[in-house]
């Protein structure tokens, strides 16, 4: 993998969550109310509810706002009732995708989701089809240059799962999707600042695109998280753009 991809990579993600920062609202405000409607409305016995308000606080989402979500879940204000889907497919040169939705409308989403992968050259999968390649993880990226032996000793202190060099220098630290926030946490106290960073279900096998189909395969994902119900998308892509 080329030195510059990833941080390529970081860059447009960072600009295209800027530009989307209206739609993470309401994701998260739906994953709040999911999570406490399943597990309760404290987020010490709700791993999950933790999650969601990590990413609530993290997106700088009022208070007022998370309480609220919390409500609805757990029936204290009515709310939405939202059914939890996960659809799985092929993008440009076979590459997986899944795609994470909460709905209230499940033959709406299924339509939607098959349109944007016929539309843009991909194909909706079958379930398990490509879940296997995916593992749920946390992770933290660190620029090139940090002190990799003091990273390591805290991270793994810290609990992590893993610290991982890449040829560029980039430093990942791999945590338990539950444990993210603690790690960061313990890190930040310890001096080391991540660049980027977030739980999510991760490729252990990466297919690398460029040119014409990093272009196609962009596109394809862009249309499924434009979509309202869609949560998260999920790709085994490496995109490199220039």
């Amino acid at each position: 993998m080329a030195g510059h991809s990833k941080w390529a990579n970081i860059k447009h993600k960072k600009e295209r969550q800027d530009a989307k920062r209206g739609k993470i609202f309401t994701r998260v405000i739906k994953e709040i109310t999911v999570a406490a409607k399943m597990g309760g409305g404290d987020p010490n016995s709700n791993p999950r509810l933790r999650l969601a308000m990590d990413k609530a606080v993290d997106a700088n989402m009022p208070k007022d706002n998370i309480q609220r979500a919390i409500d609805k879940g757990t029936g204290n204000l009515e709310g939405v009732e939202y059914i939890e889907l996960r659809y799985e497919g092929y993008g440009i040169g076979g590459a997986a995708v899944m795609v994470d939705c909460l709905t209230d409308n499940k033959t709406r989403t299924v339509a939607d989701v098959r349109h944007a992968f016929t539309k843009n050259g991909g194909n909706l999968g079958t379930d398990g089809c490509v879940a296997f390649n995916f593992k749920h993880q946390g992770y933290l990226v660190f620029e090139p240059g940090v002190d990799e032996n003091a990273l390591m000793e805290a991270a793994l202190e810290a609990s992590a799962e893993d610290v991982i060099t890449d040829e560029d220098g980039m430093v990942e630290v791999i945590t338990d999707p539950y444990e993210y926030s603690s790690v960061k946490t313990a890190l930040e106290a310890a001096g080391f600042k991540s660049i980027d960073g977030e739980v999510t279900m991760r490729a252990q096998n990466m297919a690398v695109l460029a040119g014409d189909d990093a272009i196609r395969m962009q596109k394809l994902l862009d249309a499924l998280e434009d979509l309202d119900d869609v949560q998260d998308v999920y790709t085994s892509a490496e995109i490199e753009l220039d």
